[in-house]
């Protein structure tokens, strides 16, 4: 059978509605995990970045406690190279859920000197790792809510819901707990903490007929806009004072929208007229490339990149 192309989906979408009747059950183990969080841990907070899949999780952490009621804070490591639209985002909504909002920085690291760049221009996307575990050292967290799923890329998909890391905040893939009738080992040793991943089980299709169903509210470079971009690799690169055009290279503006969204160093955009979340969702009915793979930079580095970093502490 030859596949589809994607003005043969947007047909097929326009004459047949398509089901989101698993978006009950993918909701109902969310609400679940979060809940068991709550339960099982003294010290947890949330990884809150402002993009869609933290976006989808406080949704579902409304639903789990109450609006107004989420029993751990929110936090940000910041690497002082996001986008503006987003971090804007993050303070708006926390302000809206009457949320504690914890913000960590990597330049503040930097500082101390437990950061150090190879060179100005290095990405800080990888340092976010030493952030991170000064927060958890600094707080004493004993559980962090990630946003991560196993669609996204191969290192993910081996991953845990529950994922154990030691007191040096190293993720060990051969050593991992088994996670049997969804009953969950969460015993700690001192200095341990676990990494959560309550929609580890979603799709990004998933996310999307999510965030339709729900209305749910999201930063607006999620959404087809222009922007001046150069092509670099095979992806478009946004042209910014951190990620200037190179010599040689001719910039254009283009119709874009963000599929994911990070440090501004390794995050492209992707071409597309996609302005709501209905169309985005028959976007990604056709796209062949997960959203790590089509737009961000610092996962092309070697085929184990995000593997390397994880089991550093990357989130």
């Amino acid at each position: 059978m030859n596949a589809r192309t994607e003005p043969q989906l947007l047909q097929a979408a326009s004459a047949h509605s398509l089901s989101n009747s698993h978006l009950d059950a993918l909701e109902e183990e969310t609400v679940f995990i979060l809940r068991e969080v709550a339960a099982a841990f003294e010290r947890p907070a949330l990884l809150f970045s402002g993009g869609k899949d933290s976006l989808v999780m406080l949704r579902c952490a409304e639903k789990a406690f109450g609006v107004g009621r989420i029993p751990y804070p929110l936090l940000m490591i910041d690497t002082g190279h996001n986008f503006p639209e987003v971090t804007d985002f993050r303070d708006q909504r926390a302000a809206e859920l009457k949320a504690e909002l914890i913000v960590r920085s990597v330049e503040d690291s930097m500082a101390r000197g437990t950061v150090r760049l190879a060179h100005p221009g290095e990405s800080r996307n990888v340092h976010q790792s030493v952030t991170l575990l000064e927060a958890i050292d600094e707080f004493r967290f004993d559980a962090l809510i990630g946003g991560a799923r196993r669609d996204e890329e191969k290192a993910r998909a081996k991953e845990r819901i529950f994922s154990h890391r030691d007191s040096f905040g190293q993720w060990q893939p051969k050593a991992q707990r088994p996670e049997l009738w969804t009953l969950f080992n969460t015993r700690l040793q001192p200095g341990e903490h676990f990494r959560v991943f309550p929609i580890s089980n979603w799709t990004e299709l998933d996310v999307w007929q999510y965030i339709e169903r729900e209305n749910i509210a999201l930063p607006s470079i999620y959404y087809a806009h222009k922007r001046e971009v150069v092509e670099r690799r095979g992806l478009l690169v946004p042209v910014t004072p951190l990620t200037p055009p190179k010599d040689g290279e001719a910039t254009e503006t283009r119709t874009v929208r963000f599929r994911t969204v990070g440090d501004i160093t390794c995050t492209c955009p992707v071409e597309s007229d996609a302005a709501t979340p209905g169309q985005i969702v028959i976007e990604t009915l056709a796209a062949d490339v997960s959203e790590r793979g089509a737009t961000r930079m610092d996962d092309k580095t070697s085929e184990a990149s995000m593997e390397k970093r994880k089991k550093d502490g990357y989130f």
